[in-house]
């Protein structure tokens, strides 16, 4: 609106005063020669008749009867109806009056033509330059005025704008504030879920490691007793027995089964939680827990032990031995492989675990969304490390457990 105002106040005010100007100034111009006309014709040394002065008045009469026309189209609306008529009577009074003195001087009066000009046209002659130099100030002034108007109309856009890009970047700032603002409370929630998370599922794995061990122990202690008591009988009772008796071969074969339940009990209990973990720490579990794994399964499982002898107990031991039971058992139920690797690697910083097959492989984008694979995550994550899924160049899985050594305790 602004800007529309300016180029309506430039249009229509200070471009036309200009051209209306420029119209007074030719006036003026004219009105100029007139005089120059009329000393001439007062000049005693002049030797020409007065009338040989009538084609340049004609002349002029015809140019400013011409700029008349045009300036009073350009007048500004400011000026008054009696300042408009002012010239165009003053002119028409002036033109009788040059009529007249010709007249004279066509009759052969110039003494009374040259006493006409003197008294009569030189005055008004003068009296409309004055009038058209009234108007050029007028117009000089009412210019100046447009101009004030034009800077002001600057400065209250240059405010406006000012105005607009001060709110425009408080908005922005207040906006980015409240999105900072929420992404921080976003985070701050999410980081809050991750620890609720973590936390519940250090207690999850921890209520399933003391659910195993309970089981284990009710396992190897309650029935692995039962079952030893009750060989035990069965000796007694055989002592009793005839020697070539049916009763002496079925006491023989109760006993094989009795004893083959406790072996079965005492695997089941082991693979559930092996005693040996706390007792003589992980490289004594997974030189038991390997074999058994081959002879029930007869996957061929190569197993490359760490550089040094480490000695490993307690929950960290138990979450290393379950990833590496968990990723068996998939090599085991879906990868269809024959032969498995499971190396155990001491870096500068980390030991490395790595169990791999040549198998089918994960699906791509199922890689790590399984239960087993998320508990291996999870055990990774109370670690302090992570467990990665990786394709080898040989297909099939290469599960790597990584795990800083001062989150283990070894040096």
């Amino acid at each position: 609106m602004q800007i529309g105002g300016l180029r309506k106040l430039q249009n229509d005010l200070i471009d036309r005063n200009r051209r209306d100007s420029l119209q007074l100034l030719r006036i003026q111009n004219d009105l100029n020669s007139l005089a120059l006309a009329m000393r001439d014709m007062l000049d005693n040394e002049a030797h020409y008749p007065l009338i040989a002065w009538t084609a340049q008045f004609q002349r002029i009469k015809t140019d400013l009867a011409d700029a008349i026309r045009l300036e009073e189209t350009l007048a500004s609306a400011g000026r008054t109806p009696e300042q408009k008529q002012y010239i165009s009577r003053s002119l028409a009074q002036f033109w009788d009056a040059v009529d007249r003195t010709f007249a004279l001087a066509q009759n052969g009066q110039e003494e009374e033509a040259r006493a006409q000009i003197r008294l009569s046209l030189q005055a008004r002659a003068a009296a409309l330059n004055t009038a058209v130099s009234r108007l050029l100030v007028q117009n000089n002034e009412s210019e100046q005025e447009a101009a004030q108007q034009i800077t002001q109309i600057y400065d209250r856009v240059e405010l406006q704008a000012y105005i607009f890009l001060i709110a425009t970047l408080s908005a922005i700032l207040l906006t980015s504030f409240y999105v900072i603002r929420s992404i921080r409370s976003l985070f701050q929630q999410v980081t809050d879920l991750s620890e609720q998370r973590s936390e519940l599922a250090q207690k999850l794995i921890s209520t399933q490691e003391s659910t195993l061990r309970y089981v284990s122990r009710e396992l190897h202690d309650e029935f692995g007793q039962i079952l030893t008591a009750v060989g035990a009988l069965l000796s007694r009772c055989r002592k009793y027995a005839p020697g070539d008796s049916r009763f002496q071969d079925r006491l023989s074969e109760v006993a094989g089964i009795t004893q083959e339940a406790l072996d079965h009990v005492r695997s089941l209990s082991q693979a559930l939680h092996p005693v040996m973990i706390d007792e003589t720490g992980l490289e004594a579990a997974l030189d038991w827990y390997i074999p058994s794994v081959e002879r029930q399964t007869g996957l061929e499982i190569s197993y490359e032990k760490p550089s040094r002898h480490i000695s490993l107990r307690g929950a960290a031991a138990t979450h290393i031995y379950r990833v590496v039971q968990e990723a068996l058992n998939n090599v085991v139920r879906h990868s269809g492989a024959k032969k498995a690797w499971v190396g155990i690697h001491l870096c500068d910083n980390d030991m490395q675990v790595d169990i791999e097959d040549h198998g089918a492989g994960l699906p791509g984008r199922s890689t790590g969304t399984g239960i087993g694979l998320v508990a291996m995550r999870e055990r990774a994550e109370l670690l302090g490390g992570r467990v990665e899924f990786l394709r080898p160049a040989d297909g099939g899985t290469l599960v790597r457990l990584t795990v800083p050594l001062e989150k283990l305790g070894i040096g």
